[in-house]
């Protein structure tokens, strides 16, 4: 290969097609637009999820219940699960759940639920604690940190 076999990609120097340029162009008349209706108007733009006038999907779809956009959800860790994983004096992070994949993400809240039981002394930082959770930390000689938003 050397310099007088270059040549252009395939279709990289065809000029655009004008549109609306007269007969003289090839598209004259309608413009390559058809006759009439919607979409030969200038401006005309399909709404988002249109089907052609069918009843488009998340019309068709039923819907149910109140969604409330402002939920907290909470990724949950259990006290067996706290037990099984740490020694006793260790101080549980949220990062530390993170690290040990007890927890997925980072964005995630995490709540502390009482199933299992603890019997190692562990200090416990999450962002909520069930009541029974809180308690059996505390009867282990742990300590249950509430951690703010």
């Amino acid at each position: 290969m050397d310099l007088s076999n270059l040549k252009p990609s395939d279709r990289s120097k065809f000029s655009k097609k004008r549109v609306g340029r007269g007969h003289g162009s090839g598209n004259g008349t309608q413009a390559g637009r058809g006759h009439k209706g919607a979409k030969s108007r200038s401006g005309f733009k399909f709404k988002r999820g249109f089907e052609g006038g069918q009843m488009p999907l998340h019309r068709r779809i039923p819907k149910r219940g109140f969604h409330n956009l402002g939920r907290i959800e909470y990724a949950v860790v259990n006290l067996d699960d706290l037990a099984n994983r740490f020694e006793s004096g260790t101080v549980v992070t949220p990062a530390l759940l993170r690290e040990s994949g007890l927890v997925r993400t980072s964005r995630q809240r995490i709540k502390v639920l009482a199933r299992g039981d603890v019997a190692k002394k562990l200090t416990v930082q999450a962002h909520r604690f069930s009541g029974k959770a809180a308690e059996k930390i505390a009867a282990a000689g742990g300590l249950a940190e509430v951690l703010g938003a």
